[in-house]
């Protein structure tokens, strides 16, 4: 029987063979721990990581979880905007589109960032 965190990586692994990230259009990965959310926005071509956001780095980290998560959202977006990113594809990293990936991705929107 295939475990949870082992079907999580292999929906990843299928999600990532059809996007990609590149200079124009770069990945917005998200990483969900139990506690923790984590986004980073990563050039595929060139194997880096352009922008990052986690929740240590909120200055009022209280709150939900997805509360949090949109922040955090909000947070990556300015960063973003900032190096001069608009335009982004999302990565669930396979998980679903819910909860705190969902919260996250609507704080990236609202900040200016569209995908």
């Amino acid at each position: 029987m295939i475990e949870k965190k082992e079907r999580r990586e292999r929906k990843a692994e299928q999600i990532r063979r059809k996007i990609s990230g590149n200079k124009k259009m770069p990945r917005l990965s998200v990483f969900r721990s139990v506690k923790h959310i984590y986004a980073q926005i990563i050039d595929d071509q060139k194997g880096e990581t352009l922008v990052a956001a986690r929740e240590k780095e909120l200055k009022d980290n209280k709150g939900t979880k997805s509360e949090r998560a949109k922040k955090i959202g909000l947070l990556l977006a300015q960063k973003a905007l900032k190096v001069g990113i608009k335009k982004v594809v999302f990565d669930r990293n396979g998980y679903l589109y819910h909860g705190r990936v969902r919260a996250l991705a609507q704080g990236a929107r609202e900040g200016g960032l569209n995908f």
